[in-house]
């Protein structure tokens, strides 16, 4: 268990929130845990949806403890770029949907977790930027590829060979952020979009999003048939049966993710 790293369900919705202060920041420890938090939620079917976001006002998160890196020791880089790794790896492939609430600073790390969910709500007061190659270093959890494939090239070369820092407009027009909130109202944005979520049968809606992300590494040709495939498999749960024959009563589903 780690304080670093607070979790609350919330009906079908888990809330993460990040809490290391001053600034969120992501050591050794919260980083092991938060691959057990995913597999929890993974394995919790009553869970379709989870919402990150950081504690207080200033900070969703400014990435990694720099401390941690401050010997020099390549071993030691090693780890920690694995540990990294496997956590935010672990938050792109949870099986429901993922919204970052970026409620204010995300640098570093603090943005390359957000880029690995699956949706990003932004106050409008936020800064965001992959500054690693100022201290020496690099993106090592994602962030190279995740902000090229929402952003384009362009911009990500800019903010980190550059390092542009960007405001909640700008993600929102170079494609990182899908909305901007005012000061204060991303989480409660957030819980609005996965309360819509739970409208959603959550094994379809887990195909789709495995469906959607394959279109990272696949070809067309490959989706097509899988797409196929993953549809004819929803007819072995029980929650198709009930989303079809709902919509027919005209009533509301009552799924249970089976």
């Amino acid at each position: 268990m780690t304080t670093k790293i607070l979790v609350e369900k919330k009906g079908h919705t888990a809330i993460l929130t990040l809490n290391n202060p001053s600034a969120n920041t992501f050591d050794e420890e919260s980083l092991s845990y938060l691959p057990k938090i995913i597999q929890d939620l993974d394995n919790d079917k009553t869970i379709y949806s989870l919402v990150i976001t950081g504690q207080g006002e200033k900070f969703f998160s400014a990435g990694a403890d720099l401390k941690m890196f401050s010997s020099g020791d390549k071993n030691i880089a090693a780890k920690l770029a694995k540990v990294f790794g496997i956590a935010f790896e672990s938050l792109s492939n949870f099986r429901g949907v993922s919204i970052a609430a970026i409620n204010g600073y995300a640098m570093g790390g603090g943005l390359e977790v957000a880029l690995a969910c699956d949706l990003r709500i932004v106050e409008e007061q936020a800064v965001l930027a992959l500054p690693e190659a100022t201290v020496g270093l690099l993106p090592c959890a994602g962030g190279t590829q995740n902000l090229t494939r929402l952003a384009g090239e362009g911009w990500t070369k800019k903010m980190i060979l550059c390092g542009e820092r960007i405001n909640a407009a700008k993600a929102l027009e170079i494609g990182i952020a899908e909305e901007v909130v005012s000061k204060g109202k991303a989480l409660e944005r957030a819980l609005e979009l996965a309360s819509n979520v739970e409208k959603q049968s959550p094994i379809a809606v887990s195909y789709c999003k495995r469906l959607i992300q394959n279109t990272r590494s696949q070809f067309h040709s490959q989706g097509l048939p899988l797409e196929r495939e993953l549809f004819v498999n929803l007819f072995n749960t029980e929650d198709q049966k009930e989303g079809v024959n709902a919509f027919l009563e005209k009533r509301k589903a009552v799924w249970k993710n089976a």
